[in-house]
């Protein structure tokens, strides 16, 4: 059968479904639906160009791939190309067409340094360096099991500082989002970014489809928040978090961890069974924390980069 690869259409429910379920396949640790697929085309910042693949054979998707240029970084150029092919429909070539119509499409738009993330695999990592890849920075894929497993009590908020959720501040979210800003920054990362866009962190973040403002977690100081962990749901059972951090003031008291405590126990009281996040491999504090919740790596990847021109 021949392969064909093209722009995903959001509005068409059957390729939004394939998208879904083709990085589910690859990443089962990733929390995807359909509607949160449809939501990010329509609602990325237009400077990202950002722009889905699909790789088709005989009408099914077999392959997925999201290409867009990194706009919140201040170093211009920075692009991705994150490429996932259906675990039983590798090697025929899908991965390369994709990989092959992302860099064109990227290097039209400006993009010089292309990100890809790749799961830790010779043949994925053959595959990268077939393609011009060299090898960067990896990160884990770690699972919680809520069902069965035994989380830490809950603890009493130190004096002085109080527990909320994200959902008491639909009002005003704004200091969330200096808080979610000056965390994100200080996260080991290949690329820099500046989030100083409160209305693009509105539409990507605070009102995305799979953010639970019920489950996220805030620890608040004199009216102020100072320390989050940030909730998605797949509108089942599955729960991750995104993001969980500290403002740079109140850093070394513990208040993630009490953070992202009281977010889990709330998270299995709603009925999720599992419970997912990544860590970069350098981030030993967040990984620390995550192992004395219980979490256990279940995958890795490694992110490549290609310099163009």
């Amino acid at each position: 059968m021949t392969i064909t690869v093209r722009p995903l259409r959001p509005e068409v429910r059957s390729d939004v479904e394939g998208f879904s379920h083709v990085r589910h396949l690859a990443l089962p640790f990733f929390l995807v639906t359909p509607e949160s697929i449809a939501y990010d085309v329509a609602h990325m910042h237009p400077d990202a160009h950002y722009r889905p693949l699909v790789a088709e054979e005989d009408g099914e998707v077999i392959g997925t791939a999201q290409v867009g240029l990194v706009n919140d970084s201040p170093e211009p150029g920075q692009a991705y190309v994150n490429v996932y092919v259906h675990p039983e429909r590798t090697r025929r070539g899908a991965g390369t067409l994709l990989v092959r119509a992302a860099e064109e499409y990227l290097a039209e738009r400006g993009a010089t340094r292309l990100f890809a993330w790749i799961l830790d695999a010779p043949g994925n990592r053959a595959f990268a360096e077939r393609h011009g890849y060299r090898e960067g920075r990896s990160a884990h894929f770690l699972r919680l099991d809520l069902a069965n497993g035994t989380l830490p009590r809950l603890q009493t908020p130190p004096r002085g500082v109080e527990l909320r959720t994200g959902a008491d501040f639909a009002d005003d979210p704004r200091p969330l989002f200096e808080l979610d800003a000056q965390a994100a920054s200080d996260e080991p990362s290949d690329v820099a970014y500046e989030f100083t866009d409160y209305e693009a962190w509105l539409e990507e973040t605070w009102n995305h489809p799979l953010l639970s403002r019920e489950l996220t977690s805030v620890a608040v100081v004199d009216g102020r928040p100072v320390a989050f962990s940030v909730a998605r749901t797949d509108g089942g059972t599955r729960y991750g978090t995104v993001i969980t951090g500290t403002a740079r003031a109140f850093r070394g008291r513990g208040l993630a961890k009490l953070a992202k405590n009281d977010s889990l126990h709330r998270a299995r009281a709603a009925g999720c069974t599992e419970a997912f996040t990544g860590n970069d491999t350098g981030n030993e504090p967040m990984l620390a924390i995550n192992k004395w919740f219980g979490y256990e790596i279940c995958a890795t990847e490694v992110r490549h980069v290609r310099e163009l021109g």
